[in-house]
């Protein structure tokens, strides 16, 4: 009792706090070691997959010698946010990124949306627009719609922005293959609304380089790509000074598989390439440099997406100190954030609701400009309306409730966090540097070896997760009896493709063919001549009615179109698999399984359609190979009867098709079908990826002999597909 009497005396106003112990850290260990395992304080901390050490405590010893902790927001190096005051003046911009199916959907959706709060339209394309194929192309059959809004003209994009004032609504575009007609659509949809260019405000991604690493995406080579980027920065500057030409996005980068480093290096390094790209056109930097943004991943590593936010902001500020700008702007890193999609689980799904809180908060602390929330659906299919809702009200909450944005950087002065940043910023910079010295990001991306030392990363992350040693809630602890299903959007690809074909059918009957053949061929002699800007060139055809498809064939007859290789990493996921008993029996079945048959087990791994997300696909492939399986890699973009020839070239015994953009009610009977065509039935097929389990008697009945959603450990399906393969051997 006195000593309470005591603490309590001591804040009464006019008497001085008790002094306290001084800072002793030896004093400290002793106690914590006490607790820690095996005595250990070391292992009280985490080492992080980017290779830095967190500590269990850090104390003010931990900011000495750092450079940067006596800084302002809105000064530079920027450190503690691009703006003065921050979210105390201004919040952050809500944007909610959809397209559903057809352009009238969208428009509802991004109306509603506005309507409830919504502050900005970020507009999903469906893989048909990314790749630069009208709807009535043969290769788009299952992709139509699917995974975005089709646009095939500009006709589409009128209907997609109807009753949206254009002059006052900032439009965010994820497009980068076929970035030329659907930038030029949204010009010309503005011009006929009335709003001229100079008035147009948004973004528009435009960052190719990150395709050929991640997202694949891309239509044309990597050099007339950079081309590309070039005349569009260029026109943007001369004509639409409200509009980012650019959106240099490590997001795609996070979501393949790379950890906060790599995802901050590659991503600068990315943007320091389009800076020389500009350059080289013969803009003056502060002419375009203040209207290029980033857009980052926040994953579930919290303190580090803080540290990143903050590290890029002052990595791009040395950065643009090599081009010596006038305009304090040009120094300044702006971005946009998305929560992960990958780290949403089909598993217990409404715990996803939780992480894409807690990834919005790291975000906020870390500054960013604008934010989209996932829906907590999207481990399962495109997210509904009621979904949609929670995810933006996450924001809303954040703002309008927690008081977060009262302070400007709160972070800052933490002994952990101004450490940790300059440790993010010091491992980023390493791989920067490594980059120059192979001559640039397009050299580093031409090479594979980005996109090699990504998918190691993906591999290496998957095992931890698959041995238990990375805890997913929901997935490899604390699972749940049994699955509730969760009502999910269903997307009627027929119908979106019928609706799409006969606008088609419409927009080519109205307009003058003579017209639209002289627009299409001025883009083919620029491309062959290198003359012209092709952005001014594309909005000359789309305001004619050349469609996306014909826009992009008139550049493809000049460029052709890349094919990426199909190159994987070997040795990672076994290294990183942390269950040593149960790896090492599969191991032996399979090699049990090569002596009785007389060669071992050989799958091949396809993605089919226009979806080039190849994570999960790289890593199974990669996990199967370190299994001891024989393992082939379809190129991206197959269609079913590629690949059922592919696979019976090949001798497969089974073939797995890795599917995320829900076309596989369309695409898997498709392969199965043509395999029984081409008289090779024999081959087992089984399905990964993102799949509602609605779906999973569908594909079973339609012959599928597996399914293995999100969370599925790769072992655990590995086993099953040898088994799969000895029945089928039996029979």
């Amino acid at each position: 009792m006195a000593s309470k009497d005591k603490a309590q005396s001591a804040s009464v106003p006019g008497k001085p706090w008790p002094k306290a112990a001084s800072v002793d850290m030896a004093a400290w260990t002793k106690q914590a070691s006490q607790s820690a395992p095996n005595g250990d304080v070391n292992a009280l901390g985490w080492k992080t997959p980017d290779g830095i050490q967190l500590k269990a405590l850090y104390t003010a010893e931990d900011l000495a010698g750092l450079a940067f902790t006596n800084t302002l927001p809105g000064f530079e190096p920027y450190l503690r946010g691009p703006q003065a005051t921050m979210y105390t003046v201004r919040p952050w911009t809500i944007r909610q990124y959809a397209g559903f199916s057809t352009a009238e959907e969208s428009n509802r959706f991004y109306r509603n949306a506005l309507a409830s709060g919504g502050q900005g339209v970020s507009v999903a394309f469906d893989l048909a627009t990314h790749r630069g194929y009208d709807s009535d192309h043969p290769r788009v059959i299952g992709d139509v719609g699917k995974a975005g809004v089709a646009i095939d003209s500009v006709e589409d994009m009128k209907i997609l922005f109807d009753g949206i004032p254009l002059d006052r609504v900032s439009v965010s575009m994820t497009m980068n293959g076929a970035v030329l007609p659907v930038l030029a659509g949204f010009i010309v949809a503005g011009e006929e609304q009335g709003v001229k260019p100079e008035l147009l405000s948004g973004t528009i991604q435009n960052d190719i380089l990150k395709e050929f690493m991640v997202r694949n995406t891309y239509i044309y080579p990597p050099t007339p790509s950079m081309r590309i980027v070039g005349d569009i920065i260029e026109y943007t500057a001369k004509h639409m000074p409200k509009f980012n030409s650019i959106s240099i996005s490590g997001y795609h980068m996070q979501e393949a598989g790379a950890n906060q480093a790599l995802e901050l290096a590659f991503t600068l390094a990315d943007g320091k390439e389009y800076v020389k790209t500009a350059l080289a056109k013969g803009l003056d930097v502060d002419a375009f440099a203040g209207r290029l943004s980033f857009f980052f991943a926040i994953g579930m590593n919290f303190y580090l997406e803080v540290a990143k936010l903050r590290a890029a902001r002052l990595l791009w500020w040395r950065i643009m100190n090599e081009f010596e700008p006038k305009n304090p702007k040009s120094f300044i890193l702006r971005t946009h954030c998305q929560t992960s999609g990958w780290s949403l689980t089909e598993q217990d799904p409404y715990n996803n609701i939780v992480r894409t809180t807690v990834e919005a908060m790291a975000a906020v602390f870390g500054g960013t400009q604008s934010l989209h929330t996932n829906s907590f659906d999207e481990a399962i299919a495109l997210p509904s309306e009621t979904s949609s809702r929670i995810a933006r009200n996450t924001q809303l909450i954040l703002q309008e409730e927690t008081h977060i944005g009262s302070v400007v950087d709160p972070w800052a002065g933490s002994y952990m966090m101004e450490k940790l940043t300059q440790e993010m910023a010091d491992k980023a910079w390493e791989i920067i540097l490594e980059v120059d010295a192979m001559g640039g990001m397009t050299r580093a991306v031409e090479s594979g070896w980005a996109k090699l030392k990504i998918e190691a990363a993906a591999a290496e992350k998957q095992a931890r997760i698959d041995s238990g040693s990375d805890v997913i809630v929901g997935v490899n602890q604390y699972q749940l009896a049994s699955e509730d299903l969760v009502d999910v959007l269903v997307v009627d690809n027929d119908m979106v493709r019928n609706t799409q074909l006969t606008r088609l059918k419409s927009v080519k009957a109205k307009r003058d063919p003579a017209q639209v053949d002289a627009a299409l061929a001025a883009l083919t002699a620029a491309a062959e001549n290198n003359s012209g800007n092709l952005l001014d060139l594309s909005v000359k055809a789309i305001r004619v009615r050349a469609t996306v498809g014909e826009v992009s064939d008139a550049l493809e007859k000049v460029y052709g179109r890349h094919r990426a290789d199909t190159q994987k990493v070997t040795g990672v996921y076994a290294a990183a698999y942390d269950s040593a008993e149960g790896w090492e029996k599969l191991k032996v079945e399979i090699t049990d399984f090569a002596k009785q048959v007389g060669r071992r087990p050989r799958v091949m791994i396809a993605k089919l359609g226009q979806d080039g997300h190849d994570r999960g696909a790289k890593v199974v492939a990669t996990a199967f190979a370190d299994l001891g399986f024989d393992v082939d890699m379809g190129p991206l973009f197959q269609t079913p009867e590629e690949c059922a020839r592919q696979a019976i070239e090949n001798d497969v015994h089974a073939l797995g098709v890795s599917t995320l953009a829900a076309g596989h009610k369309t695409l898997v009977p498709a392969i199965i079908q043509e395999l029984k065509k081409q008289g090779a039935d024999d081959i087992i097929v089984f399905v990964g990826g993102v799949i509602p389990r609605q779906d999973y008697d569908f594909l079973y009945e339609a012959g599928v002999k597996g399914i293995y959603g999100p969370g599925t450990p790769i072992p655990a399906s590995a086993k099953d597909v040898l088994e799969q393969i000895r029945k089928a051997i039996q029979a």
